[in-house]
Order: C-alpha cells, then structure tokens, then sequence
C-alpha cells in the first residue's frame, strides 16, 4: 500500500532521511517511533505526497502510483502535526469545503462531526475553538474521505479526552475493516494500543522494525 524504494530527502546541508526502503502492507495499522529530528514527519509527508523525494520514490496503492502524483491523491488522506483552519469560518464550513473537494455527500460530513463530537460546536467559528476542538476538527477533516491509506503525524499530541476516545475507535474500527493507517507518535500507550507494527527511525534511517499482538 506504501513503499518507500530508498527514499532520501535532504534540506540544504541535513539529511532529513537516508535510504529508506521499506514497504508498509494493506491493512497494517503502523507506528513510526523515535526522537524529534529522526525523519518521521518527512517521511508521512513524503507519503502524502508534500515533499518530493532528492532520490528514490514514495509509491501508494496497489498500482503503485508516485505519491506526488494527482492519482495517488486519491488513496490517501493526511493529518498534520498542527492543524490551522480559517478562523472567520465554522467548523460545518470547514468540513463543506472540504467535502466539496472530496465530493463527499452531506451525511458523510453529519457522520464525521457526530464521531468527533463536534456536532455541537459545528456552527461556531474556528477562532474560539479550543486547541483540543481545532485537533478533533482536523480529524475529522482528515477521515471524511475515507482513503485506503490514513496518515497521521502526531495525532494524539494536542486532543482533548474526548477526541481520543475518538480517535481509538477509529483506529481500531480501520484495523478491522483491513484499512491502512501510517502515524507517527511519542505516546508509547497510544502505540502499545493501536500498532500492529512498529517501525522506529533514528538520524533518518530505520533502526528497528517489529510487529505488534492484537
């Protein structure tokens, strides 16, 4: 679903990732685990088609599309570390622009928001959301396509006890359906929980890699 054939990148003088190949399977809910500066964001970045590769490639789906191509688009769906949305717009706004993107209908958008526990906040700008509620927004951006491929860096970092709740049903909902989810993360509970491997990166390359009990 994801291969990384000796995928580098490099800013400038630094060697954000060296090398890496690795192939991540349908189905596979992956852990991207190691200290700040190990490639992790780059790497899901690479995937979701944002930054392209200095040598090697970043492959998505079956057919195994270049992931900084329009079709690979559609396989996937990406969450950021940080999630920034026009603060003069509603979070129903938010999500109707992003559905007409997606061409999404209007009950997915009504789903997405009753998942996250936005229902009662959908019609309130983003300005006077909480951290936590903007973070649970930008999940439930990121879910309303539902793509074969979810990649998340770091989203667990800023939700409130709720939108975890949320975010572990729907990590373990993707799991059963055979759906594929790459996320980065430093909470170890979070990957202990969800992980069914574990990949962990240090100076951008692979330094373990190891399959997790469900």
């Amino acid at each position: 679903m994801i291969t990384f054939a000796g995928f580098s990148k490099r800013f400038g003088e630094v060697d954000a990732v060296s090398s890496l190949s690795l192939t991540i399977n349908a189905g596979e809910i992956v852990a991207l685990i190691g200290p700040n500066g190990s490639g992790k964001t780059t790497s899901i970045k690479a995937a979701a088609g944002l930054i392209h590769p200095t040598s090697g490639a970043v492959l998505i789906g079956p057919d195994r599309l270049p992931a900084s191509g329009i079709a690979a688009r559609a396989w996937c769906s990406f969450l950021p570390q940080r999630v920034t949305f026009p603060a003069g717009m509603t979070g129903r706004e938010v999500l109707n622009f992003y559905g007409a993107l997606r061409d999404r209908p209007a009950a997915a958008i009504k789903d997405v928001l009753a998942f996250t526990g936005l229902n009662g906040s959908s019609r309130r700008d983003v300005r006077t959301y909480s951290g936590g509620m903007t973070q649970r927004l930008g999940l439930a951006v990121a879910i309303l396509p539902d793509a074969p491929v979810l990649l998340l860096d770091e989203p667990t970092a800023a939700l409130d006890p709720e939108g975890l709740k949320a975010f572990y049903e729907l990590i373990e909902a993707r799991r059963k359906n055979g759906q594929t989810v790459l996320f980065s993360s430093h909470h170890i509970a979070d990957v202990d929980r969800l992980a069914t491997r574990v990949i962990t990166m240090s100076n951008g390359r692979v330094v373990g890699d190891s399959p997790c009990d469900h």
